[in-house]
């Protein structure tokens, strides 16, 4: 048995090799797209085509993850995006019509989504199995940290690849870190806390734990509310990161200037590190989660409204920090919650089936965002996105409503009890809230 030290370890080398393969083309996939021939709306509806896939893929490869194994997904996760990822650049080489790209973009899509919440619940179950009693923060804003500094290197190695190759040398660098990642997890990852089954009957297996995973997940009102909220932001922080590439390429005047097309990603790496790191702080300055989400959610609003307002590239770069440090603080704070309210055997189905949620947010607000930016510019898009952000609050004051004990603290290894009545204690801050 690994000791808790040791499966955190695994869990940043995962984090880090994940982040970054993914981030080399981060900073400049939307210029990736357009040099390709498509226009905004094409490119931002191939994304919405990616996020369909997850959309169509989540629950599938999350029950994968519950009944083969969260190492089994993961390692057809690599497999799947490496391969995946060289079909971008085939379309790109030969300006591949639409439906092409479409299609390329749901496969894209089916690899991302055997790794969304396996790593997280091949984590919090082997913490668990090897007695983990701490707080989840820490440990979620540790791995936060080591993605942005994985991120912060490969979006800026990205854009200075492309800059002196072409916009397709990144993706293929991302592939071979993929195959390279696949090795790794081969040698370091053991399902911990988790029996893989074998599945006779893979369509009734799928059937099951789907159902007990609604019967454990979207039935469950506080854990109902918190998915609906995703619905609202996750299209939107992915719509807004790739549109501030072009945006400040042209706030500065200069369409092919890579390297600030990679200052988004650099900007968010290093808000993600910051993030980790104070997320724990943050959690403490509110007596319950929910109460820090929803004032994560204002700021990120009023930032991006803020963003679309302004024509200074240094005060919009200025604003980007504050809007991205805000997204990356709310993001452990978040992932503690919603482990706190899930079971063990239907995590990585109902975490999966949260990020379906959110996947589906993107499938119609980024094609409607990037109409928005043909018609009204990409600072008319920002402030539409900001008013999209504020739709999400109704939701979390329903998930506080709740009075979940996980909204107070979490354990790491199952499911908190069920929501006591107000008044009870349930509403109450732990100790460590209080400190």
């Amino acid at each position: 048995m690994r000791s808790p030290a040791a499966i955190i370890r695994i869990y940043l080398v995962l984090q880090l090799g994940n982040t970054l393969a993914a981030s080399l083309i981060w900073g400049i996939n939307t210029i990736f797209l357009l040099d390709a021939g498509l226009t905004n709306l094409e490119a931002f509806s191939a994304n919405a085509f990616f996020t369909l896939g997850m959309v169509l893929f989540e629950v599938p490869t999350g029950v994968v993850a519950d009944t083969i194994g969260r190492r089994a997904s993961y390692l057809l996760g690599t497999v799947t995006l490496s391969l995946t990822t060289l079909v971008y650049v085939l379309l790109w080489y030969r300006h591949g019509p639409f439906w092409q790209w479409a299609i390329a973009s749901v496969l894209i899509g089916l690899g991302f989504t055997f790794f969304s919440g396996a790593v997280e619940a091949w984590l919090v179950d082997a913490l668990g199995a090897a007695g983990y009693t701490g707080e989840m923060e820490p440990v979620f804003g540790r791995g936060q940290v080591v993605s942005g500094a994985a991120m912060l290197v490969g979006s800026l190695a990205g854009g200075y690849i492309a800059s002196r190759t072409n916009l397709g040398v990144p993706f293929l660098v991302r592939g071979a870190i993929l195959l390279a990642m696949f090795g790794i997890a081969l040698w370091l990852m053991r399902d911990l806390g988790f029996t893989p089954r074998k599945v006779r009957h893979p369509w009734r297996e799928m059937t099951r734990v789907l159902r007990e995973s609604v019967d454990h997940g979207w039935r469950r009102p506080a854990v109902k509310w918190l998915m609906v909220e995703a619905f609202f932001t996750g299209g939107v922080g992915f719509y807004v990161f790739y549109a501030l590439q072009p945006y400040l390429l042209q706030l500065y005047g200069n369409p092919k200037a890579y390297q600030i097309a990679g200052l988004v990603a650099a900007i968010v790496a290093g808000a993600q590190i910051l993030g980790g790191l104070a997320a724990p702080w943050i959690r403490r300055l509110f007596r319950r989660r929910t109460s820090a989400l929803i004032a994560t959610t204002v700021g990120s609003a009023v930032a991006l409204v803020a963003i679309g307002g302004i024509s200074s590239f240094l005060a919009a770069v200025a604003l980007i920090v504050v809007w991205a440090l805000l997204y990356a603080a709310e993001l452990p704070i978040r992932q503690s919650y919603l482990n706190g309210l899930i079971p063990s055997q239907q995590r990585a189905t109902i975490l999966s089936f949260d990020s379906l949620v959110g996947s589906a947010g993107g499938v119609w607000s980024q094609p409607l965002l990037g109409r928005s930016a043909d018609a009204w510019g990409y600072g008319g898009s920002f402030v539409l996105s900001g008013g999209i952000t504020v739709l999400a609050l109704p939701f979390l004051a329903l998930s506080r409503r709740q009075h979940a004990p996980a909204d107070v603290r979490v354990s790491p290894t199952g499911p908190e009890p069920p929501a006591q009545p107000p008044g009870t204690g349930a509403d109450r801050p732990s100790a460590d809230a209080a400190t």
